[in-house]
């Protein structure tokens, strides 16, 4: 698709919140904060004994200096990185069907880390490591260059025009995410929100290292072959249908 032509021939926006009408501000993303609860009820005492056990053996420290995918599991064919795992199913799901790739998680509520680490005892995962906190001090920590792939799957919208800058997709997050993608790699972000969608698209758009890989609607209207669908997904809380945005390393 011709990326200079679809910002302004393509918009998501239907319902609730208005459509597009115009160049969408951009503003520093505030300091690094993660906002809303980090818990939202007691963890079960299964899942708790994890986060004492499990955890960590597979936790990841961004403070404790650069982090290169490679040195973590050196046999990994591959690294990929979620952000915003929720619960963890689709992150588990993936790293059961590929165990010849290192799945990096980060996360800054409690509650989906202790689900994330039942998923991951349950399949006996080894090739998992996680991050409970704001996934943009683990972006800040990796190593250029290191990622095969990203998944953004259905972030906090923040549909108040107050809280777009809480939003993660901002520019400094999308240069991030290109810097420690390996040429050829791929992003996916998805979002059942289309004022989030409009929103994401066009900042990714301007971001050079990212090339849009869609050639046609079903590109981004249907649910890719490798997806896992998702519990917050299956409640449909946005305002369209889930589309789902690839982009390429160039």
């Amino acid at each position: 698709m011709n990326q200079s032509e679809a910002p302004r021939q393509l918009r998501f926006t239907a319902g609730r919140f208005g459509g597009y009408e115009g160049p969408m501000p951009d503003a520093p993303h505030p300091p690094l904060r993660s906002f809303g609860r980090l818990k939202s009820r007691p963890i079960k005492p299964r899942q708790a004994a994890l986060m004492d056990t499990l955890l960590p053996r597979i936790a990841l420290d961004p403070g404790a200096g650069p982090i290169e995918p490679k040195a973590l599991k050196p046999d990994a064919a591959q690294a990929w990185l979620e952000i915003g795992f929720g619960g963890g199913e689709h992150m588990a799901a993936q790293a059961a069907r590929r165990p010849e790739v290192l799945v990096l998680g980060a996360e800054p509520f409690l509650n989906g880390a202790a689900s994330a680490l039942r998923h991951i005892h349950e399949a006996g995962l080894s090739n998992v490591r996680l991050f409970v906190g704001d996934a943009r001090e683990l972006l800040a920590a990796l190593a250029d260059a290191s990622l095969d792939r990203v998944f953004i799957l259905f972030p906090d919208p923040w549909p108040k025009a107050r809280h777009h800058k809480r939003r993660l997709i901002q520019p400094d997050v999308v240069a991030e995410l290109a810097r420690a993608l390996k040429p050829g790699g791929r992003l996916r972000f998805a979002t059942d929100w289309g004022d989030y969608a409009d929103w994401a698209l066009e900042r990714f758009l301007k971001e050079p290292r990212l090339r849009w890989a869609a050639d046609r609607a079903d590109d981004w209207r249907v649910a890719p072959p490798d997806h896992i669908p998702t519990r917050y997904q299956a409640k449909r809380l946005g305002d369209i249908e889930p589309v789902f945005l690839d982009f390429d390393r160039v």
